[in-house]
């Protein structure tokens, strides 16, 4: 069984796409062994807890920049991927080193465009419709030291209309979410994924 640990900060529907594709046989070798939350009383954790799945916050507040150290502790030798649905904490230092292209996440824009440090949730939806992107989307990527920076596993476009709010774009890429997150823990799990310098070529 390949195991999985999800990081999550917040209403949880990117972790619910993954619960759902082990629900449906999609993900039929996978197992959700943990929720880590960093920060408590968030909806993504009762997801889980409605799922029968083990939870656990490690505050950001509490262990601040020890917080990549706690998780390491918390998983180390447990799960064989770190699944970043909405997570927005940074991780860094040895846990990067010993899930070295075992850590994915999902960004919901067209990597590189729209990314980095201060571009999440809303802001990154705002910011394509401020400069007039005529298509976005949502990139899953492996996890390295920088931020947004990991080689892309997948990515999926949307068109994005002349009369789109940040909040109209925001929901399209969402569906889109849903679909490649699930996905490329699929190509993860069945050895499908091969990382050479920065390309990701599936099998």
């Amino acid at each position: 069984m390949f195991k999985i640990a999800v990081l999550v900060s917040g209403g949880g529907t990117d972790l619910q796409s993954i619960i759902d594709g082990v629900k449906s046989g999609y993900l039929s070798n996978c197992s959700i062994e943990l929720v880590i939350s960093d920060r408590d009383g968030i909806y993504a954790l009762e997801r889980a807890k409605q799922n029968n799945i083990n939870t656990c916050v490690a505050a950001r507040k509490v262990y601040k920049d020890k917080l990549s150290d706690k998780i390491l502790d918390i998983i180390y030798g447990k799960v064989d991927l770190i699944v970043c649905a909405g997570w927005l904490s940074i991780l860094k230092g040895n846990l990067i080193e010993a899930f070295k292209n075992k850590i994915i996440n999902i960004h919901p824009s067209l990597i590189p465009s729209f990314c980095g440090n201060g571009m999440y949730g809303i802001k990154v939806h705002q910011a394509a419709i401020d400069y007039g992107v005529k298509v976005s989307g949502c990139t899953v990527h492996f996890v390295d030291s920088g931020t947004d920076s990991g080689p892309i596993i997948l990515q999926k476009t949307v068109p994005v209309l002349s009369d789109y709010s940040a909040e109209d774009l925001q929901k399209r890429i969402l569906e889109e979410e849903h679909k490649a997150l699930p996905e490329a823990v699929k190509l993860i799990s069945e050895g499908r994924i091969k990382v050479v310098g920065r390309k990701v070529i599936i099998l």
